[in-house]
């Protein structure tokens, strides 16, 4: 689903059940950890109304949101206006961020995208990840793990996401949360993998 138009007039009609009006409690969990990331360049893909990038930028992190929808970004910006917030916001086309940002990042978090797109676009949703993050860069992403047919959201399995993301990261780390929100619970998996190629 990369039609802005259509994310567009979720926002408009409020039917947006992805968005859980808080930063997602495994991301706030990881920040507080040993398994915490040094603070770096982030790029949040498919960010919303900026939940997560402000939990970022909060954290000490150089943050820039992006998403297809003017409503979501109009609100990601407004609320980090209010709170004082670093985090930056772009309305984009995602798949054509590699020539704005080439190995631009130092991770890229992802939270409610990967399962918003067609599986037929993963590649290519792995392909620009790889040609936005620098060197050894890192994806932190909380994945949807369900396995109802159809979508958005579209679920993938454990196993399916190794298979997506193993030529070109290694996986640090791809385990089960146990502090989702509640209409999550045991449906999502924190995963970190480190790019282990460079882009084209």
């Amino acid at each position: 689903m990369t039609n802005s138009e259509y994310w567009e007039n979720r926002y408009q009609a409020g039917t947006t059940r992805w968005d859980i009006g808080q930063a997602a409690p495994p991301f706030v969990s990881l920040l507080n950890s040993s398994q915490t990331a040094k603070p770096g360049k982030v790029a949040v893909l498919g960010c919303g109304r900026g939940y997560d990038a402000l939990l970022f930028a909060e954290y000490g992190f150089e943050v820039t949101g992006i998403d297809f929808a003017p409503s979501a970004i109009a609100a990601a910006t407004a609320l980090a206006q209010t709170a004082g917030s670093s985090a930056k916001f772009l309305q984009r086309d995602i798949f054509e961020l590699s020539a704005e940002f080439p190995h631009y990042f130092d991770y890229v978090l992802e939270h409610t995208c990967f399962c918003a797109i067609a599986p037929s676009q993963r590649p290519a949703y792995i392909k620009l990840i790889r040609e936005i993050l620098k060197p050894q860069g890192q994806l932190i992403g909380l994945f949807f793990t369900h396995s109802r047919p159809g979508g958005p959201p579209f679920g993938s399995t454990p196993a399916e996401i190794r298979s997506h993301f193993t030529p070109d990261f290694k996986i640090l780390s791809l385990k089960p949360v146990t502090n989702s929100v509640p209409e999550r619970q045991g449906e999502e998996h924190l995963g970190i993998f480190q790019l282990t190629v460079e882009s084209e």
